[in-house]
């Protein structure tokens, strides 16, 4: 889905990283929250507080989650991070990617 309705959007920047990478959130009229955003190439640490479903839109990029190796992807791929988690994300090309939060 290239295009979201009836939304409404945080208009500050989540910027992490020194702005290597940096999203904005919308929330969607029933209360979910998604986040549109940039990686720069680089290696980062997050962490998850809820379920999350990573969708690559364009770019490639390595990950490790908990407990499993590291795994390549591409968009139009997409994977998903597990609640109360820390993992690796190694971005070998800019990475334009939409983030879905399931509580």
């Amino acid at each position: 889905m290239d295009e979201f309705k009836n939304i409404s959007i945080d208009k500050k920047a989540s910027i992490l990283y020194d702005g290597h990478i940096t999203s904005r959130s919308l929330i969607f009229e029933d209360g979910t929250r998604k986040t549109l955003g940039i990686m720069l190439p680089g290696k980062y640490e997050l962490n998850s507080i809820h379920r999350e479903v990573m969708k690559i839109r364009c770019g490639e990029l390595e990950v490790l989650l908990p407990a499993e190796k590291w795994k390549t992807f591409t968009a139009p791929q997409s994977f998903e991070i597990p609640p109360n988690s820390k993992f690796t994300l190694k971005v070998s090309s800019l990475v334009d990617y939409c983030c879905s939060f399931i509580k």
